[in-house]
């Protein structure tokens, strides 16, 4: 009798979600009546960042293969399309970029460290990760979509929200976790996020829980918080 595998869904539809929920509201924002004062543009902005983030916080899931676990086709096909949605990044440059920040982390083998402040690293984690060809992209896009939207609704839910992702990602994810000395016995040199679960998801999916991440990484994002103690 053949044995039935059971195969955990709860990555894909999560990562289905995401995907929906940003696609369906830039196009409805695309279209919105934008009034500069009114509260509401600005709250949609800051749902489309977050949302943004958690394009690429599920493309970071795939490089450990838990965004479908069991299924690498079908993980690298999530990683892939949620990659690219971040502003074209590119799932199969920025995966073995991440492996490596993860075997050598906060060394000058990591690709996301830096010994400098906080401006100047920003920059270096830009310049790792932006490509010239995805900004030709964005410039192509921006120039098309101006076309068929208001200007303003264009950089507002499409352009700012990506850029103000990209900070949200380095500040939680990478600067506050990895800055300054770490203890000896620390393995991971990485920092952690006090434990607040609500804080925790808006800042950034869990990804403050950092030295967390660094411990577990077959943890999905949405069961990270299970690792705090």
């Amino acid at each position: 009798m053949a044995k039935t595998i059971h195969r955990d869904n709860r990555g894909v539809a999560i990562a289905a979600i995401i995907v929906v929920c940003w696609s369906g509201l830039l196009v409805y924002l695309l279209r919105f009546p934008v009034d500069f004062a009114s509260p509401l543009p600005y709250l949609f902005m800051l749902l489309q960042t977050h949302l943004y983030t958690g394009l690429f916080i599920t493309a970071h899931d795939a490089m450990h293969g838990v965004a479908a676990p069991g299924r690498p086709k079908l993980n690298r096909m999530i990683g892939t399309v949620t990659a690219f949605l971040f502003a074209y990044n590119w799932y199969p440059r920025l995966l073995p970029r991440h492996h490596q920040h993860h075997r050598h982390v906060a060394t000058e083998e990591d690709p996301d460290y830096h010994h400098g402040s906080f401006w100047p690293w920003y920059y270096s984690f830009l310049k790792n990760y932006i490509t010239w060809w995805q900004i030709v992209l964005m410039a192509i896009t921006y120039n098309v979509l101006q076309l068929f939207f208001p200007l303003e609704n264009v950089v507002m839910f499409w352009m700012v929200p990506a850029i103000l992702a990209t900070f949200q990602l380095f500040y939680f994810g990478t600067y506050l976790p990895h800055r300054g000395e770490h203890a000896s016995e620390n393995k991971h040199k990485s920092g952690t996020q006090a434990k607040n679960h609500l804080w925790a998801f808006v800042s950034c999916y869990f990804f403050g829980y950092h030295y967390e991440h660094h411990d577990k990484p077959y943890l999905p994002w949405w069961q990270l918080y299970k690792a705090k103690g």
